[in-house]
């Protein structure tokens, strides 16, 4: 073989490399955003359902003033939430609000046996799972995404390009904890 041809299949070898290396952090870009997507579709249905459950509990509970305030705020922290960290940030605010309201059905049997307040109850519950689904979804892509970016030959293509890894959607370890309610 001539030196010229090992030199244009040396080429062509790299070319195909760098081509596919891209490609692969390419698509693990367009997967977090996808799966991004899916938690801001859950988190917009949860904050759309937050106003229902407030009115419902409303009529029941004058007295708990500052626990409707407080879920008020986390949902329109959340609703403003632009950066993903700030959305998890917000999402978790607005999860121990909630749980906290929930909580408080217990001290009111005629709320407990509403049956909008246990549609509405129901509906939070589906919601949150499936929140819980696209989390996962996420931070399995942003997983996989990072990994790429830290292997060779991705950390280096990466580097070429401009590719930054990419952050998870978490909880804070304060934010982990039981949510205590005291009547």
């Amino acid at each position: 073989m001539s030196p010229t041809l090992i030199l244009i299949i040396a080429v062509v070898v790299i070319v195909l490399f760098v081509w596919t290396t891209y490609n692969s952090l390419a698509t693990g870009k367009v997967r977090i955003k996808e799966a991004l997507s899916g938690i801001d579709v859950q988190l917009k249905r949860r904050v759309d359902l937050v106003p229902n459950l407030i009115e419902t509990v409303k009529g029941y509970s004058k007295h708990e003033k500052d626990l409707l305030e407080n879920v008020t705020k986390a949902r329109a922290s959340l609703m403003n939430a632009t950066e993903t960290s700030e959305k998890a940030k917000s999402d978790n605010m607005l999860s121990s609000a909630l749980k906290s309201l929930i909580a408080i059905s217990e001290s009111y049997p005629d709320l407990k046996a509403s049956k909008n307040f246990l549609e509405l109850q129901e509906e939070l519950s589906d919601i949150e799972a499936k929140i819980a689904y696209a989390r996962q979804f996420y931070n399995s892509n942003v997983a996989s995404y990072n990994e790429t970016l830290a292997k060779f030959p991705g950390s280096t293509v990466g580097n070429m390009f401009g590719y930054k890894s990419e952050e998870f959607f978490e909880a804070k370890s304060s934010e982990r904890e039981s949510v205590k309610v005291k009547f």
